[in-house]
């Protein structure tokens, strides 16, 4: 029913109609001379004679049922990525799946052709265009008010290409995010030590035991005190993470330290703090120096960039501010799952989740909802049911396999789960939450 291909001579007018229609009320400028010089480099064999950065220039049509249905330009830059630039499906073709039909074959394009990454800029004022670029796994990289058109807000969004290796990394993590226990104390330390010190000054032992004895005030619940909450990412028992934080007068919450040795670890930290902070304060707001990868984690779970503060803590080293409010509502408990089972949970094949019992999950209930995700997709459940067991093996007396690893047999479950849990994990007792796909 859909189709594409790389748009000919005699597909000029219907580009020149669309491209004017859509952009004139978002963008500034000549329209027509855009679409005509765009048109031309495609046709002329996709080689930019004028752009700097450009590798290649190509259009494509998108038909659906045989009718011209849409377009989409694609410019590849020396830098290895994709700029869409436009993507336009016409209005009466659309509710038909051809802007997910695009999306689709951008991504195979990216891959095939080894880019890294694609983005696009939507006037924020179009809210079709931006809610469909935001639903099909695009984030927002950030604004700028009036940048193509006076009183109109343009907003970047981007996509990491995802290649298998890419998941296969973050798959390999088994990362629980759980309040700081006496056991942690000595890995946290080494761990702020280490790391901190590259980025803020001040950092030492006396520093460090100090913000102890803030958490072993935790319970007074008296922001005068300034007391600290304290949470760490494991990874199979061992600290891969830390967040202290502390609650300031009129209720937002400063989040110092925050660190983790490895990317997923920084994404757990920052999915699962703000349902823990909840009952804390509306607001959390960082002061970090963040390389690549933890700027993409904190886009990607909608933290915002508040301001830019040169040597605000170490003398060479720019510290940002970045701040998520807290949305009491929708912030629900977020659980890590490996793509392969999150898939499973989609399908609707796997209604059962298997975890230790961590304090920290005794918060869920029967009735809670829980964002069962990766680093790239989410599927939301409600919890219907709550079994406690002693240990795995008592669990799969009584529990379906199947209905935790379709296509897993007793065994090969339980090798699974020793895997991703140390024997010193079970002995805190095992968890099945029942799950009901919302």
């Amino acid at each position: 029913m859909i189709s594409i291909r790389e748009a000919n001579k005699n597909d000029f007018n219907f580009i020149l109609d669309l491209m004017i229609k859509n952009l004139k009320p978002y963008y500034g400028g000549d329209h027509e001379k855009h679409a005509t010089r765009i048109f031309n480099t495609h046709i002329s064999g996709g080689l930019d004679q004028i752009g700097f950065f450009s590798t290649f220039q190509k259009m494509f049509i998108v038909e659906y049922n045989g009718k011209t249905s849409g377009m989409l330009h694609l410019v590849g830059k020396k830098q290895g990525t994709i700029k869409i630039s436009p993507l336009i499906v016409c209005d009466d073709s659309r509710g038909k799946g051809i802007g997910k039909f695009l999306i689709d074959f951008i991504d195979d394009y990216a891959k095939k052709n080894e880019y890294r990454q694609v983005y696009c800029t939507v006037a924020r004022q179009n809210k079709q265009a931006y809610n469909f670029f935001k639903r099909n796994g695009f984030t927002v990289a950030g604004t700028s008010d009036s940048h193509y058109k006076d009183k109109i807000t343009e907003t970047m969004l981007y996509k990491e290409v995802q290649g298998s290796s890419v998941l296969n990394d973050f798959d390999k993590k088994h990362i629980s995010v759980v309040p700081m226990q006496k056991r942690h104390q000595e890995e946290v330390k080494d761990l702020l030590i280490d790391k901190l010190p590259k980025t803020f000054g001040g950092i030492d032992n006396d520093w460090v035991d100090s913000l102890f004895k803030g958490y072993e005030r935790r319970n007074s619940n008296d922001i005068n005190t300034k007391y600290k909450l304290i949470y760490v990412a494991e990874n199979r028992g061992k600290v891969s993470g830390v967040v202290g934080a502390t609650p300031k007068k009129g209720s937002p919450i400063k989040l110092m330290p925050f660190i983790a040795v490895d990317f997923p670890s920084y994404i757990a930290l920052l999915k699962d703090i703000p349902f823990f902070l909840k009952s804390y304060g509306h607001k959390l707001y960082i002061h970090i120096s963040p390389n690549a990868d933890e700027t993409k984690a904190l886009l990607e779970t909608n933290w915002k960039l508040d301001s830019a503060m040169p040597e605000a803590y170490l003398e060479g080293i720019v510290t940002q501010q970045w701040s998520y409010t807290i949305k009491q509502k929708s912030d629900f408990r977020s659980l890590r799952v490996k793509e392969q089972f999150l898939k499973e949970i989609q399908n609707g094949n796997k209604d059962l989740e298997v975890r230790v019992a961590y304090d920290s999950f005794n918060n869920i209930k029967i009735g809670s909802i829980v964002n069962f995700n990766n680093r790239f997709r989410e599927v939301r459940c409600e919890i219907v049911d709550i079994r406690r067991y002693e240990n795995f093996r008592n669990m799969l007396l009584k529990e379906n396999p199947e209905r935790i690893v379709p296509g897993c047999s007793k065994d090969e479950l339980l090798n699974i789960l020793e895997d991703i849990y140390p024997s010193s994990k079970e002995t805190l007792g095992v968890l099945v939450f029942q799950l009901r796909k919302l």
